[in-house]
């Protein structure tokens, strides 16, 4: 306990774990209706959040995956919800992911906690909201595990509970399946994007001079996390980083309802990123796993009534544990 079993699914196309990783992005559209507020960062930089206001004493804040933004279908879909049942939602662009460069040689990564402690500190400043809930997909949901075991000590009250989405809790074991063939055209379409925001940091910033070569060279993210996140955020090496950025060792220090939804055919994670043991040892971690359901997919038909089985769990948690 609390290990959940899922009710998950889904029709016959979407038992295919590639077909319902990239069918949301592809096939799926979504609206918004976002008032962008910039706040600025004790070091000088920059954090875009898009808020969407219903009026409500409640929000959530939901945080995009790798190289995503608030305009990641999963995103604008739990924005959609989300305020339909009348919560406010800010989404957290994480930084250089917002469609302006940050100011900083240093964008973010998977363990940088400490610029969510600064969202929620902002919105308890300049708020007057009664609860704050969290949301985090893929990377974002490393963030949101981590965080909530990290600061648990300091943990403002007004955050009552959090849901985590697929996410590599375990990021050395995720980065080598990620490495894998079967993994190729995902991780090619991830370093395209890295490849291109570390170029502009190198106009930007004269003086960073990393490798050219083995930069567009890249093939995992060992290659990348090796030339510009271990160097730029003072890690040794891409095993130091993962292993200081990882959630799983945070898991069993949370202390507030905190579920981790995820499913066995999603092809990013491996077995070290199913975290059955923490989750059984744990009064407020739960972790429900389907049997299908891709990385951010869940997607249950093709029609939109039946592609809202993960915002529709989600709002179920949230208002039973928030």
């Amino acid at each position: 306990m609390p290990i959940i079993k899922s009710n998950f699914s889904p029709s016959l196309l979407f038992r295919n774990g590639h077909v319902n990783t990239i069918y949301r992005s592809l096939f799926m559209q979504e609206t918004h209706n976002y008032q962008r507020k910039r706040i600025e960062t004790l070091d000088d930089d920059f954090i875009d959040l898009d808020f969407s206001k219903v009026g409500s004493d409640t929000i959530v804040i939901l945080i995009h995956g790798l190289e995503g933004s608030s305009e990641s279908k999963y995103i604008l879909s739990a924005v959609a919800e989300f305020n339909s049942i009348g919560y406010d939602t800010v989404s957290f662009n994480l930084r250089g992911c917002s469609g302006e460069d940050n100011r900083l040689l240093k964008t973010y990564h998977s363990g940088k906690t400490e610029d969510l402690d600064f969202v929620v500190s902002y919105l308890l400043k300049n708020y007057a909201y009664k609860k704050i809930m969290i949301v985090g997909y893929s990377l974002g949901g490393n963030l949101t595990l981590k965080y909530l075991g990290e600061y648990r000590d300091h943990l403002p009250d007004k955050v009552t509970c959090a849901i985590a989405v697929s996410v590599p809790v375990d990021l050395a074991s995720s980065g080598r399946v990620m490495g894998t063939l079967k993994n190729k055209l995902y991780m090619e379409s991830f370093l395209k994007s890295l490849r291109q925001k570390v170029l502009a940091k190198v106009e930007q910033f004269p003086n960073y001079k990393p490798d050219r070569e083995k930069l567009m060279q890249a093939k995992t993210f060992k290659d990348f996390d090796e030339l510009y996140t271990a160097p730029v955020f003072n890690f040794s090496s891409p095993e130091d980083y993962w292993e200081k950025a990882s959630s799983k060792p945070y898991l069993s220090k949370i202390k507030i309802p905190s579920l981790l939804i995820t499913s066995l055919d999603d092809p990013f994670l491996p077995d070290e990123c199913y975290p059955y043991e923490e989750a059984g040892d744990s009064d407020a971690f739960h972790l429900e796993v389907t049997k299908y359901g891709g990385h951010v997919g869940f997607i249950t038909g093709i029609r939109k009534q039946y592609n809202r089985w993960l915002e529709k769990r989600m709002i179920r948690f949230l208002k039973e544990n928030g």
